[in-house]
């Protein structure tokens, strides 16, 4: 199996710290607001990973965070009112609960910046002692960069260039202006934690890595975000981590391309934000999966108007086969092993999903062939698509019930309908030669036509 590492820009192979176990953590969300396309994404894509590791025999612990103290959830307690723990613990609920609708799976350890301040003081009194950190004289406390000589690795920038990504408040109490903060004193009105330097709270790079800590230890296999983290957190994160343990981080780091909407980034300013809530109350869960997963996960993700249309259309397709297939014959068991090994094929190729899903097209046309010759070997095909492309969270679905909640009548093509109207006034002169011929011109242009004492019904083949 390989995995693009982004700090060595290259596909590397993958071997575990421990023979047949995996640690693996993903940064999660940041509680200011509501869950948006791009928090889906990338909790789906780092789901996905998890779950082939296993497939591939791996005890895979994965963990996740939430960040449940910062600015910008002091900013919405200011905003709104409501102290900033529990309008992040609301927020954690509304989370949640719509990431359970996506079905999208649960880590095995959720991890909260707030129930880790222990660790985290604990983390910072350590840099400090190591030469790595140092008081700011304002009850602040900040990293050194200069004493970690491979500042950068990850991003690739140099120190001129890192001062373009880093706030610079509090230059005075800074030994250079590219020191980050390892903890904030608190303003009046702020939640804060007493602490060795006084009251205050972390800030937003130490949570990870004294989380990552507390539940793995030193060294982790795999670590991930979305490529908006490379600089400066997760770059900040290496430094601590590395500084602190003289050890490796973390062996693999992996990224996951950005959500753009019509070409444009998303973003408040611009004002498309797509919330995970509202296009789960449009589209089925497996739409968005396999919208969200038809582009290799590197690579940016553009969400044009069509996307999500465009991905329950074809699930209508797949489902009205497999409830055509499955009705034909009930009692077929087994799959096809070809199937599942070229999937897995794809898949350790650094989890290429979009190359993956590519295939169904091909499957489910040979389903259909086969279901014509009425032959069985299409519920088998059926019977593996199932099981296989489950890991991507597809295809999981009673079809019946999803084609009663999701299918709708498409619109047939003018020349399609005018072709059935020609096949009709030909049925209705007992033209039957004519009738046939039409029949097989309509089946060319891609549509089946289903006669009755009403007239007559299309459906895509």
């Amino acid at each position: 199996m390989k995995i693009y590492n982004s700090r060595t820009r290259r596909k590397e192979e993958f071997v575990p710290l421990e023979e047949g176990k995996v640690k693996m953590y993903a940064c999660g969300i940041t509680v200011s607001g509501e869950a948006h396309i791009g928090h889906g994404f990338q909790a789906l894509v780092y789901d996905v990973f998890r779950k082939f590791l296993e497939k591939q025999g791996y005890q895979v612990t994965y963990a996740r965070n939430y960040t449940d103290v910062d600015d910008k959830i002091i900013a919405k307690s200011i905003e709104t009112g409501i102290p900033a723990d529990e309008y992040a613990r609301m927020m954690i609920k509304k989370i949640d609960a719509v990431m359970a609708k996506a079905n999208i799976g649960e880590p095995t350890l959720w991890l909260k910046a707030t129930e880790h301040i222990g660790d985290i003081i604990s983390f910072i009194q350590d840099l400090i002692r190591g030469g790595h950190a140092y008081e700011g004289g304002n009850g602040d406390v900040y990293f050194d960069v200069d004493s970690f000589p491979a500042y950068g690795c990850l991003s690739g920038r140099s120190k001129e260039e890192m001062l373009d990504g880093v706030r610079v408040e509090n230059d005075g109490c800074k030994k250079n202006a590219y020191d980050f903060a390892l903890w904030k004193a608190a303003k009046p009105g702020e939640i804060f934690w007493e602490s060795p330097w006084g009251k205050g709270r972390p800030g937003w790079h130490i949570e990870c890595s004294a989380m990552n800590r507390a539940a793995f230890g030193d060294r982790i296999d795999i670590h991930g975000g979305g490529r908006d983290l490379i600089f400066p957190h997760h770059e900040n994160e290496i430094a601590q981590s590395e500084a602190l343990t003289g050890k490796t981080f973390a062996n693999y780091w992996m990224h996951n391309g950005l959500i753009k909407v019509n070409g444009q980034k998303m973003s408040k300013s611009l004002g498309n934000v797509l919330l995970m809530e509202d296009v789960l109350a449009k589209y089925s869960d497996e739409a968005l999966k396999l919208a969200l997963l038809s582009t290799n996960y590197r690579s940016d993700l553009n969400i044009t108007d069509n996307l999500f249309p465009d991905a329950e259309a074809h699930l209508v397709r797949f489902y009205t086969l497999i409830d055509k297939i499955e009705t034909a014959f009930p009692a077929e068991e087994g799959g096809m092993p070809e199937i599942d090994a070229k999937f897995d094929a794809a898949m350790s190729d650094d989890f290429n999903a979009a190359l993956a899903l590519s295939d169904l097209f091909g499957y489910f046309k040979e389903a259909g062939k086969l279901l014509a010759a009425g032959d069985a070997a299409a519920r088998r095909i059926v019977n593996q698509l199932r099981k296989t492309y489950g890991l991507l969270g597809i295809l999981q679905k009673n079809a019946k019930e999803y084609l009663a909640q999701y299918a709708v009548e498409e619109e047939v093509p003018a020349e399609v309908r005018a072709v059935a109207e020609e096949r009709r006034a030909a049925r209705a002169a007992k033209d039957w030669a004519k009738s046939d011929l039409l029949r097989e011109q309509l089946k060319e242009m891609g549509y089946a036509v289903k006669d009755s004492k009403d007239g007559y019904t299309l459906s895509k083949i």
